[in-house]
């Protein structure tokens, strides 16, 4: 019995080692959390059999437990780099349909050849649809989706509005309306240009001439004409205007436009001396574009956005519009809780996902596979979805990963203190032979 006993000793000790040795070799591995060896005794004994003078049968390896406190976090320069601070693991799936979900901390994430999120494994991140405002519509494991970053914003979108602050110059020499010509700076005092996009997403110049009108300089002396022209072809206003009127008082202050609301007529609708319509884009773009030119008058309100007219420089202060190219992508941005955001060229950003996140009641009863990755078990409990920053749920930390929970100085000792007990039950051992060796010699 005593050989079986320390038998029993030399293997709980092998075990020990085992479970430090592989401790010790994954102390860099991301994600990773150490293991404990679990050992209780071996004790059998019979109903009429003395217990108080029955000894032990050795000693048993009742588990190799899984430790899942936090690791410490090492910060990277990869925004796909993702460390969990509290509870949670990563959702993975293999396949881009399929719900066989494994579990990880390890957040060491990159773009695959079809943009979708994956980690070193190729199995693609986990995560919530959301809506444009960023919010998740659902939070059920069932409905998270494997994570994709497009690399362009879709669709562009044409101009429909330019929004100009601007001074016009008091002191302004009066020009003669009937000369306006585009290719002759003597005939206008002012210009300014605007990129404008059209509905196939190509940029082109608008410019907006400005000429203080002669017409009558008695009884309206701060009257203004504004002409516009794309890509250098002229362009008529609502009402087959071919200007604009802009009207100040003799403080400088805006009083009147005509048209009431100025805006172009399909861009290069104006006509040529034959009347021929002459079109300023012609790449097969929505031919009847138009765009208001907003001067951000407010005659109610006299507010100090409106153009003024005062006795300095023309100075345009703003010039803004709401058209867009085609965004490429040029960067991505995750939140504390989760939400994967991407920026474009075009400079806007668009939420696309939210990372989610799962725990479940018992850790240790997770089944472990390879890759640092669990499964869910019977023991572990059903996985709970959610969202980061949530009930429970911890922070999700962009640029940094979740290092091995090993502690090193821990595992040297406990591999010396293994290695003692090792030896110790090898020697139980040596002199159970040499007294049963002994017995054999007695003659």
């Amino acid at each position: 019995m005593s050989f079986n006993i320390a038998l029993s000793g030399v293997a709980a000790a092998q075990k020990d080692l085992d479970v430090t040795a592989n401790n010790i070799a994954n102390v860099n591995t991301v994600g990773f959390k150490e293991s404990r060896a679990e050992f209780g005794d071996v004790y059998a004994a019979s109903l009429l059999s003395g217990s108080r003078t029955k000894v032990g049968d050795g000693v048993l390896t009742q588990e190799v437990a899984q430790q899942f406190h936090q690791g410490s976090l090492q910060f990277t320069n990869s925004a796909l780099d993702l460390a969990i601070t509290g509870t949670g693991y990563f959702a993975m799936s293999s396949d881009l349909s399929s719900n066989d979900f494994t579990y990880t901390r390890a957040g060491q994430f990159k773009l695959n050849d079809d943009n979708f999120i994956v980690n070193s494994s190729g199995d693609n991140l986990m995560g919530f649809p959301v809506n444009p405002d960023g919010t998740s519509s659902s939070t059920a494991l069932s409905t998270t989706i494997p994570t994709r970053v497009p690399d362009s914003s879709g669709s562009p979108r044409q101009t429909s509005e330019v929004d100009i602050k601007m001074n016009l110059p008091a002191n302004g020499e009066y020009k003669t309306v009937a000369n306006f010509d585009p290719e002759n700076q003597e005939t206008y005092n002012a210009a300014t240009s605007v990129t404008i996009y059209d509905s196939l997403g190509e940029s082109h110049v608008m410019t907006y001439y400005f000429v203080r009108d002669d017409t009558d300089t008695t009884a309206n002396p701060n009257d203004w004409r504004v002409f516009a022209s794309v890509d250098g072809t002229q362009v008529q206003f609502e009402s087959g205007l071919d200007s604009a009127t802009l009207t100040f008082d003799s403080s400088g202050d805006f009083v009147n436009q005509v048209p009431t609301v100025i805006r172009t007529e399909p861009l290069g609708s104006t006509t040529t001396g034959s009347g021929t319509p002459q079109n300023a884009i012609t790449n097969g773009s929505d031919p009847d574009q138009q765009i208001i030119i907003d001067f951000n008058l407010d005659t109610a309100q006299q507010t100090i956005n409106e153009p003024t007219q005062f006795a300095s420089g023309f100075e345009v202060t703003s010039l803004e519009q709401d058209g867009l190219a085609v965004g490429r992508l040029t960067g991505i941005d995750i939140d504390s809780d989760g939400l994967i955001r991407a920026s474009f060229s075009n400079g806007t950003s668009e939420p696309i996902s939210r990372v989610a996140l799962v725990r479940f009641a018992n850790d240790q009863g997770l089944t472990q596979v390879s890759n640092t990755k669990w499964k869910e078990s019977i023991a572990s409990g059903e996985a709970l979805a959610g969202e980061a920053t949530t009930g429970t749920f911890g922070e999700i930390n962009s640029s940094a990963l979740e290092q091995a929970n090993v502690n090193l100085t821990t595992e040297l000792i406990d591999m010396i203190i293994a290695q003692r007990n090792f030896q110790a039950n090898s020697r139980a051992l040596e002199v159970n032979n040499s007294l049963n060796q002994t017995i054999l010699n007695i003659r």
